[in-house]
Formats: C-alpha cells, structure tokens, sequence
C-alpha cells in the first residue's frame, strides 16, 4: 500500500488552463489563433511600471520585503481608494499578496475556520470553490441567472437551507461581467451585517467598467475583506501581484500567514505596480479598447443565432447560452478551436450544473484580433443551423 496523497487536493481541474494548452499546442503548430479564452490583457505592463523595473534593476537589492508589502505600495493602494471611490481607507489596513489568489487564500485562513460554510454565486469563478474546498470550508452555491443578473439577491440568502458564516461577491463577475447596483451592494452588505456573516468583496475588475458605477465593500461595510489585483485594470498578470484590505483587528494575524507561507509578495513586482499606479491615462486608453471589443464580439454572437447573452456592465467577458448547439461545451469549445482558430473556455468551468450549457468568451486581446474572430465564429455559428 503507498502513502496516501491529501484529499484536499483532489479539487476540480481549471479548465481554461486546459483550452489554453490546446491553443498554445495549435501555435506550436503552425496554426492562427485567437486568444478568447483567457482572462488576460494582450497588453504588457504599463509604461511606467517596466521604466520603474529598469531602474530599480540596476539600482536595488531587491531582497525580502516586509511581510504585508512596502509601504510605498501600501501608501499607493490607499491614495488609489482617494481617487477612486473618495474613501480613507488607511495603508495599515492593506497587504500586499501574491495575486488575488494568494490574497483569497489568505483572507479564507484569516476569516475562517475548517468546516465554516462560504456562500457564493454560481455560475461564478472556479477557483473560489476549489480554494474552499482545499481548506476544508464548505461552499454553499447561490444559483443565479440572467434574471438576476447573475447576481445574489437579498431574498437568496434568506432562503438559504442553512446559516452561512461568509459570503463572497464579485462586481463585476467572471464569468458574467454583470455587477450588482450601488442599491443592491448595501442590502447584501447590509444583510451580511445583521446576520454576522463576514463579506468577501472580489473588486479585481474595478477600474473596468462601462457606465455602471463600482461600490467598494470598504465603503460600506467595516467588517468586510476585499480583495483586488493588479492583474486586470493594470495588465499585470505575469506579475502576481495583488491586494487585500481588511480590518485592523484581523491584520496581525495575516501578516503572521503571509510571513509563514509566502514571506513577501516579490520586491520587483511591487515596483512595477507602484509605477502602474501613475499610468491611468494609459489603462484607460486600454479600457476603452475593451469596450470597442464588446460591441463587436456581441453583435457576432447575435448575428451567430445566439440570444441570451449577459450583459456585461464590466469586466471583459461575455458568458453565452449554447443549449440550442450542444449540453457539451467543452466539445463544443474543442471543435470551435479545431476548425477555426477561435480559443473559447467552456462554462463547465463556472457552473458545474448547468455550465456545459454556456461558454465564456473573453474580449480584453487586440481590437485586429477580436474582428477577426468575430467574423470567423459568425460564419461557424450559421453553419451549425
């Protein structure tokens, strides 16, 4: 008999990462791809983030950091809050972290003990589940739709079976892009207050939005966690470099786990994403391409026969209903890729009920790329009919 492997660490598979083997396999190949199915930005790290890697190459150690990050960073996200959402929220309640995913880890060790229960939106990001799960949490599925936005609702939570001890909310969403209103945000705040339930905020999408206004958790709920990134806004996704804000009361003690499982969030990477915070101009430049893209991509899906599509408010996704072509989309999504280069991620990742119903399109690569695919899906959706 061998020695036995953990069963925390037989959690679902994330299946983009699986479509983006494929694709890279097709490159390999000789084969012109479009890259739909990731969401990262097809921009590198702004200007000034790389000018101040250049510099601090030839000019710093570059050694361990304090454990919750420079204080300049730490400084920086603070001002960010100013300028952003007209809140002080002080550097001594912010970390630095390795990416948002460090930061959920972190912050699920921080708020929770094994066997809490951490209530989420379905169909949602998949690695929430399996980080709970890895934890030994239990995650409590809030199945939404398009009558909702995608969103939880006050009325949900209340008909849960059973007394939750956290709750998770992202807007905007992945897979969806949707985001709750500034009204609806403060009920389920306001909820998570009055039932001692203890608010996880996944803001990593700020700064990309498109009309609807972003409501901070920070803003509205003193016992709440956020966290964010500067993978998306930023374009910094190599970069592994993210953020959480929390209670003062709960900071020594993340500070004790991050000194413990990561020691510091790499010295270089928090000098890029000082420089990325003087580079609005830029980013939202980059924004605006995201826009131009969803126009695009939507009216392709549309014009392809496919009509319930969400309505991104935010984010860079699309999140389509495909029942009418297949109750397997991750065949659906091979085949897409075999016969036209278009690299698609199933929703099977995002909702493993209903997912395979649904696919995720992401739209934050160039604007040359998005026409081209655009045109190539429409042609491959009429062709199913």
């Amino acid at each position: 008999m061998g020695i036995k492997v953990a069963k925390r660490s037989t959690v679902d598979a994330f299946r983009v990462m699986d479509v983006m083997r494929a694709a890279q396999d097709a490159e390999q190949a000789g084969r012109a791809v479009y890259h739909l199915e990731v969401g990262q930005p097809g921009t590198p790290a702004p200007a000034a983030a790389r000018e101040a890697v250049k510099q601090a190459l030839d000019a710093q150690t570059l050694g361990y950091t304090m454990a919750l990050g420079t204080d300049e960073l730490r400084q920086g996200i603070s001002d960010l809050y100013q300028r952003w959402y007209g809140i002080d929220l002080p550097a001594s309640r912010i970390a630095v972290t390795q990416g948002a995913s460090g930061a959920f880890a972190l912050a699920f060790l921080t708020a929770f003990d094994a066997g809490d229960s951490v209530a989420l939106a379905t169909p949602g990001y998949p690695c929430y589940r399996n980080i709970l799960n890895a934890l030994g949490l239990k995650s409590v599925e809030i199945m939404t739709g398009p009558e909702t936005q995608y969103q939880p609702t006050v009325e949900a939570l209340d008909a849960l079976a059973e007394p939750i001890d956290g709750l998770i909310i992202a807007s905007p969403s992945n897979p969806t892009g949707s985001m709750l209103s500034p009204e609806d945000f403060t009920a389920i705040s306001d909820w998570c207050q009055r039932n001692g339930v203890r608010l996880i905020s996944d803001e990593i999408y700020h700064g990309l939005t498109y009309g609807t206004p972003e409501t901070t958790a920070a803003a509205v709920n003193p016992d709440a966690i956020v966290i964010n990134s500067f993978s998306k806004y930023f374009s910094m996704t190599g970069w592994r470099v993210g953020w959480l804000a929390m209670p003062e009361n709960m900071m020594r003690s993340l500070e004790r786990l991050q000194g413990n499982m990561t020691i510091c969030t790499p010295a270089i990477s928090q000098i890029a994403a000082l420089g990325a915070l003087n580079a609005t101009d830029e980013l939202d430049s980059l924004r605006e391409g995201y826009r131009r893209n969803r126009t695009i991509l939507r009216q392709a899906l549309l014009d392809g026969g496919i009509s319930e599509i969400s309505s991104p408010d935010g984010a860079f996704y699309l999140y389509a209903n495909v029942s009418h072509l297949t109750d397997d989309a991750v065949a659906l999504c091979s085949r897409i890729l075999d016969e036209t280069g278009i690299a698609i991620t199933p929703g099977a990742d995002f909702d493993t009920k209903r997912g395979q119903n649904f696919i995720r399109l992401s739209y934050c690569t160039d604007e040359a790329s998005v026409q081209t695919a655009a045109k190539l899906l429409t042609r491959w959706l009429r062709d199913q009919h």
